[in-house]
């Protein structure tokens, strides 16, 4: 049965591999892209499968006429993202602990899109894809903006650019005071991120020291193989321009700086996911742990006999790929819920629950179990800004999607490099190299040259405001590419910590319609000021040695690149950042952590018993930087939590 499986993937995995190819090219590319993916598909072969479980009455009593049928188990997690996964693993390390994991989508393990480092853009609008759009964006040409989210176990860490930056120690300094808990100070939690750091040390990049590194966690972080000609000419055009090297982002060491950007790929140059890092197959088949796969959690289900509701388990159910939903199934938790569903779904499945603004809960005739204004406020993400331009180095990436008989003789080159040795461009995460710095370096950015002041909402003096991410193909949107025999590069321009602030709503009560999600993009002067800065500084980086000799094609007049922005005042530019932005994936905020948020600092839900949500949701501001190590680290904390809670 399971080579019956894996042999009816190979027709899947030839079509990934010969995307965007043309007719004719077909009978070109047969023969050796099929030997390519029958020695992919023959490595599956001797892979365990993992135990996960689509019979839901396994795990669950079906719900009959009185409602009154459960299982019971100690903890169920809603959602096997990326939180999700490792409190699965943590908490059932305990063999006394009974956990019930509960995901909407199915393994990423199999998933060739996703385990090959450079071909997680194909997963975007597919059935692994929650395919979400926001509301239209007042602020920003008032279209509507595509926020990719996996539906997948590991969650957005199977579908995102892989890059292992954790934000600057003050951002978490800054939780720490918000939450009223310094447990949560970069000195105190940043142990959690030593605790699942495998470090893979690498000679050519000398500055890192290891001792300041995690060396033996589940989770492989590195330099992946590949470095690109243009990438490394960035770094040494961004030192030029005045942003100084960063041995290593995520110490205290280079907050800001440039580099090349660490990576969650492992050192056979394949992505590391919380799944592939938590949901082994040893884990998977410890008896106390079962995984469901395919099933939505519609919503917690609650005692309010007393004054304090108490989760006391979930409701959950399928839908078919024509839209048919299967029957209801409730499951017990005799100690806590845990909510890990996002910063889309945590709140989205609180609000269906009855946890939630009491006002709209109402307009949709859902019972209110605890008024909570929080749940779906505050929502932050930070936006981006492309700027493309033409490349001359020889060596884009344009083949990845070949067109001609020259590029499917590098595509097929390149893939049996990264079979064989796993180097080559395929094992490119695409965004390789950075940098990190403030709106207001006087070095970077004169006062008299740039007479206005911008407002500083960082989180500390070494904190910056402003990503450029290095990008080894241009694209219009997310996985839209520019011409295919138009070589060129794209610089990401990110707005770290922008004012603005969105929510999201309840569209109805029914749990399979998306929320509303208005992220309101660019409603404060703040954040167009500071992306404009970040697109001149950008434009500098691409005109300055060695980019301007040896990458950047200065000459080019390409009606689709940018070389003519230094002639754009910032009036213009203002236009083409609100005609350009989009997400650069990290939604936050919307189950947030302090005070007068949704959360206690032990990520417990106000108001309630027996229920906590850990997942980016929590967070009250943004970071400085990239979310999946915080998110992976928070849930590490939660788990120590719960283990002395329960001890």
């Amino acid at each position: 049965m399971i080579h019956n499986d894996a042999f009816a993937r190979l027709p899947n995995l030839l079509n990934v591999l010969q995307a965007h190819t043309g007719t004719k090219s077909r009978l070109f590319l047969g023969v050796t892209a099929s030997a390519v993916a029958l020695t992919i598909i023959l490595k599956q072969l001797n892979v365990k499968q993992p135990k996960l479980i689509t019979d839901y009455a396994k795990v669950a009593r079906e719900l009959n006429n009185n409602g009154l049928e459960f299982d019971e188990w100690d903890f169920i997690i809603v959602g096997g993202g990326t939180a999700g996964c490792v409190l699965a693993s943590r908490l059932s390390e305990d063999p006394n602990t009974r956990v019930l994991l509960i995901e909407a989508g199915g393994s990423s393990k199999d998933v060739v899109e996703s385990r090959i480092p450079s071909g997680f853009l194909k997963l975007f609008h597919t059935q692994r894809d929650y395919n979400i759009y926001t509301e239209p964006q007042q602020h920003a040409g008032n279209k509507k903006k595509y926020w990719p989210r996996a539906k997948l176990l590991g969650g957005c860490s199977a579908m995102n650019a892989m890059m292992a930056q954790y934000g600057a120690p003050s951002d978490f300094d800054e939780w720490a005071e918000i939450a009223g808990d310094k447990s949560w100070s970069w000195t105190n939690f940043s142990k959690y991120f030593r605790k699942f750091e495998k470090y893979n040390p690498d000679p050519r990049f000398p500055h890192v020291d290891p001792l300041l590194r995690g060396a033996n966690g589940p989770v492989e972080i590195g330099y992946n193989a590949h470095i690109w000609p243009g990438c490394a000419g960035f770094v040494r055009a961004s030192m030029n321009v005045g942003i100084p090297f960063s041995p290593d982002f995520c110490t205290t060491k280079g907050t800001q700086g440039t580099n090349k950007v660490l990576t969650y790929i492992d050192s056979k140059s394949t992505r590391v996911t919380a799944e592939s890092a938590y949901l082994t197959d040893d884990v998977l088949s410890r008896p106390n742990l079962t995984v469901v796969t395919y099933a939505r959690v519609t919503k917690v289900l609650f005692d309010t006999s007393s004054s304090i509701p108490r989760a006391i388990g979930v409701e959950f159910a399928s839908k078919s790929d024509v839209g048919i939903v299967g029957p209801k199934f409730h499951a017990r938790a005799t100690k806590e819920v845990i909510v890990s569903g996002g910063s889309i779904y945590s709140p989205h499945i609180l609000m269906l629950s009855g946890i939630g603004p009491a006002v709209q809960l109402s307009r949709h005739n859902i019972p209110v179990v605890l008024d909570a204004p929080g749940v779906g406020a505050n929502l932050l993400d930070h936006p981006a800004v492309p700027l493309r331009f033409k490349e001359k180095t020889g060596k884009a990436f344009n083949h990845l999607t070949p067109y001609n008989t020259r590029t499917r003789c590098l595509f097929i080159r390149d893939l049996l490099r990264y079979q064989l040795w796993g180097t080559g461009p395929i094992a490119s995460n695409i965004g390789e190299s950075v940098a990190f710095f403030r709106s207001d370096d006087p070095v970077l950015f004169p006062p008299a040259e740039y007479k206005h002041d911008i407002e500083d909402a960082n989180s500390g003096a070494d904190a910056p405001d402003i990503e450029l991410i290095m990008c080894t193909a241009a694209a219009r949107a997310h996985n839209k590419f520019l011409g295919k025999n138009l070589e060129a590069y794209q610089i990401l321009i990110v707005l770290l910590r922008p004012t603005s602030k969105g929510s999201l709503l309840l569209k109805s009560a029914n749990p399979w319609d998306n929320p509303l999600i208005d992220p309101s993009y660019l409603e404060t002067k703040h954040d167009v000021d500071v992306l404009v800065r970040g697109v001149r500084t950008a434009f500098r980086i691409a005109h300055t040695e060695p980019m301007s000799t040896s990458v950047t094609d200065v000459h080019s007049t390409h009606p689709e690149l940018d070389h003519h922005f230094s002639r754009l005042s910032d009036a213009e530019l203002v236009d083409v950042v609100r005609d350009r932005v989009e997400t650069l994936y990290h939604p936050v905020g919307t189950c947030a952590m302090g005070p007068g948020g949704v959360v206690d600092s032990n990520m417990r839900v106000h108001g309630t018993q027996g229920l906590r949500v850990c997942d980016a949701s929590i967070f009250p501001k943004l970071l400085s930087g990239h979310p999946t190590g915080a998110i992976i680290a928070t849930a590490e904390k939660l788990a120590d939590v719960i283990k002395a809670q329960y001890a």
